[in-house]
């Protein structure tokens, strides 16, 4: 083997042989958001480490052993982000978009980082969509937000995904579930990993969403959040699921449900697989209605989502997923003699302008290694061109997929008659593109005016 340098650890490389999956969820997601109202907005890779301590919490896996941060020149520290919502939160609060109106949509695609143990569907480098709504209280929004996500998964194709939904109530009834909580922990202290011995002291709640097998086991057995909500809290999550079953969106209040980050409150919820074995969270979030205010600005409901994309495009696989064809080479020209090759440039240059993808010898091969080559990146139509080409001015299109040959002329016709070949061939070989001419036909418009 090569002694090449490698990437570290955790991360992976996109291939341009996988590129067009990744174009496929990408264009999705973007699309799917702003069919709902969000904007894309545009954050730093790194932040103040502060506010990840201020809003993920300093009792966090995240925060506690997860977090890759330098110090620059003279005291201040960074941390490249480990998830999205707290920069963009950070950024709508700094760029004073609290003053446009609410609610306001914010959408994302964008790297984290997180120093964890790699396995499939998690890496050190990894990519999140994500969504943040502010300004809106009722439970509408929170519909809306899981709305959204379905969305997304019934379009990437996605099949037996199950939305659990939970509700983690408000500091106020917090209080007595915590200590519910720490005197059930307290029984069976010693059976707890070292971990959650200090989660008991500052966060008992963290225990629920240890990963630690043992853990898992005693809190299978916890007191149950939903017991211990308050009024509020109880109508805001009896009025998320009439608002659900209107949409009709099937869900599972499952009680164990809770999100990794301290900031979470009322509504927490996940789309979960079984595709992918333990890592078989598609999609989580909630809603954060204390964030803003931690983070230095006025108290503001906000909810929203994160979504990995390895492991949305992972799940996709698993199921045979449909991905968006990645876009080939529709032309090739091969050409024979440097006059053949100035030829080329023009034609190339011409077609390109007209939006078609083309591509021409550049590195000096011969007639069957050009022709072998043009197979090879799956150009749908080659044309030769010699000394014989230019001398009558006629030239011939090959279609790579059916061997049939056309003959054109080098003048400035040779656009307008590819054209038609090349619309012939969409109707041939092109369900999508007959299904799109022929509902124009139905319509009774009449194609070319």
């Amino acid at each position: 083997m090569a002694n090449y340098i490698q990437r570290p650890k955790g991360t992976q490389d996109v291939v341009p042989s996988q590129s067009y999956k990744w174009h496929t969820v990408e264009r999705i997601v973007a699309e799917t958001a702003e069919q709902f109202g969000f904007r894309e907005i545009r954050i730093p890779t790194f932040e103040e480490t502060g506010l990840f301590v201020r809003s993920v919490g300093d009792t966090t896996d995240v925060v506690q052993k997860e977090m890759y941060t330098v110090s620059s020149t003279g005291d201040s520290t960074f941390t490249l982000r480990p998830e999205g919502t707290a920069g963009t939160i950070r950024a709508i609060l700094e760029n004073g978009i609290l003053n446009e109106g609410f609610p306001q949509r914010a959408y994302y695609i964008l790297s984290c980082f997180r120093h964890e143990n790699v396995q499939k569907g998690r890496l050190r480098e990894f990519h999140q969509f994500g969504c943040e709504m502010v300004g809106a209280a009722d439970p509408a929004a929170d519909a809306d937000i899981i709305a959204l996500v379905k969305s997304i998964l019934d379009r990437v194709g996605l099949k037996n995904i199950r939305l659990d939904i939970n509700s983690i109530g408000c500091p106020k009834c917090r209080g007595e579930y915590h200590k519910a909580l720490k005197a059930f922990f307290e029984d069976r202290k010693d059976e707890l990993c070292e971990t959650c011995h200090e989660r008991l002291e500052r966060n008992p709640m963290r225990i629920l969403d240890c990963k630690v097998e043992d853990c898992k086991k005693i809190a299978a057995d916890a007191p149950v959040i939903l017991d211990y909500l308050c009024d509020d809290c109880k109508s805001h999550f009896e009025g998320l699921q009439e608002n659900l079953r209107v949409m009709g969106i099937d869900f599972v209040i499952n009680p164990h449900t809770v999100r990794g980050l301290d900031y979470y409150t009322r509504t927490v919820f996940e789309f979960v697989t079984t595709d992918l074995g333990a890592q078989g969270v598609v999609c989580g979030g909630g809603r954060y209605d204390g964030l803003i205010s931690s983070l230095g600005g006025p108290q503001t409901p906000a909810l929203g989502f994160a979504m990995g994309l390895e492991r949305l495009i992972l799940t996709m696989e698993k199921q045979g997923c449909e991905f968006m064809e990645p876009k080939g080479c529709d032309i090739y020209f091969v050409s024979m003699g440097s006059n053949a090759q100035k030829k080329a440039m023009e034609l190339t240059a011409k077609f390109r302008e007209e939006g078609y993808y083309v591509q021409y010898d550049i590195v000096g091969r011969g007639l069957k290694p050009q022709m072998k080559y043009a197979d090879k990146i799956g150009a749908k139509f080659v044309m030769v061109l010699g000394d014989s080409e230019l001398e009558t001015g006629k030239a011939k299109f090959k279609n790579m997929q059916t061997g049939e040959q056309t003959e054109v002329s080098l003048d400035d016709s040779i656009l307008e008659s590819f054209g038609e070949i090349y619309y012939t061939m969409l109707l041939d070989t092109d369900e999508d593109f007959r299904d799109f001419v022929d509902s124009f036909a139905e319509d009774d418009f009449e194609l070319g005016n």
